[in-house]
């Protein structure tokens, strides 16, 4: 049996990381609500017991996990550490004693509790003193409700609210204003406003480098003289060539030497990232970890299917937020890099299979099914291996962003 399952970040007010929600479906063909709850609550466990560790997924921040009142009344929280989720009641669980009863458990166990696209009742003020966090859709809820939520919280300063599906910046400056203090969508990866931001000297280079290495032959002596005549790029080239990873017996003395020892592979990974790492740093952490997700699982997509070069893939996917990280179109932000001709139809959604690489990525990370589903079958992999890959993908940027002391 496979096991399926994605994550989403939550931000809080200062657009850094505070939690994820894991997602998790009976397979990329169903979708829920189609799924029975309990069952996909007792295989969220499962799998965080038996197929990945809950530290793969979240590192050291907390999981929210969506439980129904069978599997609260089952104790099945207490299989989780307290430390590591936030237990979120489904919208379908409606409030009674027994509910109020788990709650009142939880609590004294130490665990945080959410309700989950909450339905404002009077009844529920009675859960007040125990919810910690209250989560809305922004986009379904009226104005008029959540300002009845607002009043009728504001006598429980444990209560902190969280707005869900938030897709623009717009709609994080309105919640914002109105007093949530966490953040669940992907807004934090769409341009804030539309200006012009010259890349630097430095950036440029980078840039430079990117095309080179995204030929199908690298020329070698023009991409050492391209680091030659930056001083700081050599400097973290030859260190990161002499580290740990690549286990070498002696030490690297040019950077010719350090050029032909990381190899084309692992030198588009380690100027993707550092293009991606420099023009960022302004941003929040969590847009690179998401792009370096995504190019390590289109990585992992290209290396399964065997179509196309794997390095494509992977900048490809580093170089699918840059328009977020420059605050700038990708039409206008492409015409500034040299990328290769693919690499660029994929960004701006021309055909392609770069593009459909990456459209399976981002249908996969917001937990859309069906048509990761269908590109899944249309490329002729295996179910099993592509959760695989993107569990694998997800670790990586982890211990990426640990690396870069998340910035």
């Amino acid at each position: 049996m496979y096991f399926y399952a994605a994550r989403q970040p939550i931000l809080d007010r200062d657009k850094n990381l505070f939690a994820y929600e894991l997602l998790f479906r009976d397979g990329v063909e169903n979708v829920f609500p189609d799924i029975d709850g309990d069952e996909a609550t007792s295989r969220m466990i499962a799998g965080s017991q038996f197929n990945f560790g809950l530290d793969d997924f979240l590192g050291d921040k907390p999981g929210f996990i969506n439980f129904t009142l069978d599997t609260l009344l089952k104790k099945y929280p207490s299989m989780l550490p307290k430390e590591q989720v936030v237990i979120e009641i489904l919208e379908t669980v409606q409030p009674g004693k027994r509910l109020l009863t788990e709650c009142q458990q939880l609590k004294d166990a130490g665990y945080t509790i959410a309700l989950d696209d909450y339905i404002h009742q009077p009844v529920w003020r009675h859960f007040y003193p125990l919810i910690d966090i209250i989560k809305i859709d922004f986009r379904e809820t009226s104005q008029e409700t959540i300002d009845e939520i607002l009043v009728a919280t504001a006598g429980f300063p444990n209560i902190k609210l969280l707005a869900e599906k938030v897709e623009t910046i717009e709609e994080f400056q309105r919640a914002l204003n109105m007093g949530f203090s966490y953040f669940q969508g992907y807004f934090f990866s769409k341009p804030e406003m539309l200006q012009s931001k010259a890349l630097s000297p430095a950036q440029m280079t980078l840039a430079e480098l990117l095309y080179e290495t995204s030929k199908a032959e690298m020329d070698l002596a023009k991409i050492t003289q391209i680091f030659e005549r930056d001083v700081n790029l050599s400097y973290k080239l030859l260190r990161y060539s002499n580290s740990a990873v690549f286990k070498r017996r002696s030490e690297i003395e040019t950077i010719k030497q350090a050029l032909v020892v990381l190899g084309q592979v692992e030198l588009k990974k380690f100027l993707s990232v550092l293009f991606t790492a420099q023009v960022s740093s302004e941003k929040p952490a969590e847009l690179m970890r998401l792009a370096m997700t995504r190019a390590r699982f289109a990585e992992g997509i290209a290396g399964l299917h065997r179509k196309t070069d794997t390095g494509k893939a992977f900048l490809t996917g580093m170089m699918s937020l840059i328009d977020a990280i420059l605050d700038e179109p990708m039409s206008s932000v492409l015409s500034k890099l040299p990328l290769a001709k693919e690499i660029k139809d994929a960004l701006v959604g021309e055909p392609g299979l770069l593009g459909e690489y990456l459209t399976l990525v981002k249908s996969y990370e917001q937990a859309q099914w069906q048509p990761a589903n269908a590109l899944i079958e249309k490329f002729g992999l295996a179910n099993a291996n592509v959760p695989d890959a993107y569990h694998e993908a997800v670790q990586w940027a982890n211990e990426q962003m640990r690396a870069l002391g998340d910035r």
